[in-house]
């Protein structure tokens, strides 16, 4: 199934893709069906049932407020934080939704949201059912949510309808490849890169034009998340009393830069600086671009500023190409296994973001597809069997320095794959097809329940 580079890279907000951004446009689809229901005439009221891990970590990533902020009709992408909190507020009072063209709905976010500690539903880890009941208490109206990674939403049917169905499969893109083999061979058989073929795919149905100017919003508002996060201190919220990092380690770093104290594992520490400060940004609840998750948002836009400000004969007319191929590696390893860390663990978060990003600064450092293909794999393999195991259900601990890690690995991985001719052992396919199976054997407790690992090891303190 082809998925869109704007399907990869998606605005919206923090902590999470999974559990905000996603339960957020459940709860806006299930608005919309509401409306297109003729059965509820008279007073009715809401309630919306978590599950999984959406109930055990739902708390810390504000599930019900973003759940609530979707009823009330806001999308990640449009959100207004001021006006949102007012209306939430607002909603807490009254206690009622006022659907446009429906009955007042009697929804009481404290109450009417329940955290379901229970088994998970049988199609995902992240599960939510949004349920309409009449003035007789009789159910009109249902419908079962899963928030499947990276924002990615889709109902129960959606999920168990046979493959080929969906309108997306019927479509007849000019380089249809849904593995890395495939993608290697139509690279071989037409003489185009990887973002090439990516950018023929993305043309169907949309004007250069459009692609363009869609991909430098996306920069754009990576860039900006980088700057916000590099100049802002304090506290993250949470009650963990994480402390923002970004800010002083970017005026040290400033303050060593030319003189002879720099180290040269200095590198790492900006593409280290870079990530974090989208992460601390993604904690507070900012604007961020899920890559291919919130979780491992800064990732890719930590290694993209790195080949602009550092490297070598970088080139801003680049960053398509960079973006293109990344979102080609990220659509791969979701088609193929899972971006979820509630299904597959950190590896399918930060993992998947640190093998986008190798492959995006392999392809504008000259990179061959092949040379390209093996950048990701080296990325992703060195990711296998991490785990989802987030302190107190917040993306702050350890999500934060992941992404900084997984960004410095990700370079690494370019250029090792850059000092080779892309042939190597383990194809891509089979590192991604082993995370699916590492991440399918994983326990759930390691799979963003906060049930094990770091999340049940703690100071005494």
């Amino acid at each position: 199934m082809f998925l869109s580079v704007f399907d990869v890279f998606k605005i919206g907000i923090g902590p999470s893709s999974s559990h905000t951004m996603g339960p957020m446009t459940a709860a806006g689809r299930f608005l919309q069906l509401l409306s297109e229901c003729s059965e509820i005439k008279g007073p009715a009221s809401l309630r919306v049932t978590l599950y999984g891990s959406l109930a055990f970590t739902g708390k810390g990533h504000a599930t019900d407020r973003a759940v609530a902020l979707g009823l009330l009709g806001y999308t990640p992408a449009d959100l207004d934080p001021d006006e949102a909190e007012r209306r939430v507020v607002e909603l807490s009072e009254t206690k009622t939704l006022h659907p446009a063209g429906l009955p007042l709905l009697a929804f009481d976010p404290g109450k009417d949201i329940v955290f379901d500690y229970g088994p998970a539903l049988p199609g995902h880890a992240n599960g939510l059912i949004f349920e309409v009941f009449d003035a007789d208490d009789e159910l009109c109206l249902a419908e079962t949510y899963y928030s499947i990674g990276g924002g990615f939403i889709v109902t129960a049917g959606e999920r168990d309808a046979p493959a080929g169905t969906l309108q997306d499969e019927a479509k007849d893109w000019p380089y249809p490849f849904d593995t890395a083999a495939s993608m290697l061979r139509m690279a071989k058989e037409s003489g185009l890169s990887i973002a090439a073929m990516k950018r023929a795919n993305e043309l169907v149905g949309r004007k250069s034009g459009a692609l363009e100017a869609g991909l430098a919003r996306i920069w754009m508002t990576m860039n900006d998340c980088i700057d916000r996060g590099l100049t802002r201190d304090g506290e993250l919220p949470g009650g963990l009393r994480v402390k923002r990092r970004a800010k002083k380690i970017l005026e040290q770093l400033q303050r060593e830069r030319g003189s002879n104290r720099t180290q040269p594992h200095a590198a790492s520490d900006w593409l280290s600086v870079y990530a974090i400060a989208v992460n601390e940004e993604n904690a507070a609840g900012g604007k961020v671009v899920t890559a291919p998750t919130n979780g491992a948002a800064g990732v890719v836009p930590a290694v993209l500023r790195y080949y602009l400000d550092h490297c070598v004969g970088a080139d801003p007319a680049r960053i398509p190409e960079f973006l293109l191929t990344a979102a080609a590696i990220g659509g791969l390893i979701k088609h193929n296994a899972s971006i979820s860390g509630a299904e597959a663990g950190c590896q399918g978060e930060v993992g998947a973001a640190a093998a986008m990003a190798a492959a995006g600064l392999c392809a504008v450092l000259g990179g061959t597809p092949e040379q390209v293909e093996n950048a990701a794999e080296i990325a992703l393999e060195h990711h296998l069997g991490m785990t989802c195991d987030p302190v107190a259900g917040l993306v702050q601990v350890p999500c934060i320095e992941r992404n900084g890690i997984g960004a410095i690995k990700a370079v690494a991985a370019a250029s090792l794959a850059l000092r080779g001719d892309g042939s190597h052992f383990m194809p891509l396919d089979n590192c991604i097809e082993a995370m699916r199976q590492t991440g399918a054997e994983m326990s759930t407790k390691f799979k963003e329940t906060s049930l094990g690992g770091l999340a049940v090891n703690l100071p005494e303190c």
